[in-house]
């Protein structure tokens, strides 16, 4: 059975920084793509940032692009979501996902999801 556990969220104020960690279990962990989405109240969850299984390539959404970086240390099972100059605007709850080999930006092709983390930035 896969599964993600999501840790490191909290409250910050705007300009601040907080680290995410992702536990995966059940799974291969270093032959799986790995990925950092968010839903703010009332929208619609959105894509922030993906990992190749290597490591070896990101993605990020324009919006984090700069601010936020995403890694992964395969011998802990884990990746992390690392949040700077964070704004009032990223404040959401964060899911890591996993999917196959191949990257993708959908949340519709990620097979496996953490129960989330609230974030919320004060201005």
């Amino acid at each position: 059975q896969v599964q993600l556990v999501e840790s490191g969220g909290g409250l910050v104020q705007a300009g601040g920084s907080l680290r995410l960690s992702c536990a995966v279990s059940g799974r291969t962990f270093s032959g799986y793509t790995m990925g950092w989405f968010r839903q703010a109240p009332g929208k619609e969850r959105e894509f922030v940032a993906a990992i190749t299984w290597s490591g070896g390539s990101t993605y990020y959404a324009d919006s984090v692009k700069g601010r936020f970086t995403i890694s992964r240390d395969n011998a802990k099972n884990t990746v992390y979501l690392h949040l700077n100059s964070l704004k009032p605007e990223d404040t959401a709850v964060y899911y890591c996902a996993t999917r196959g080999k191949y990257i993708s930006l959908g949340s519709s092709d990620y097979d496996y999801w953490g129960q989330g983390t609230q974030v919320t930035v004060s201005s």
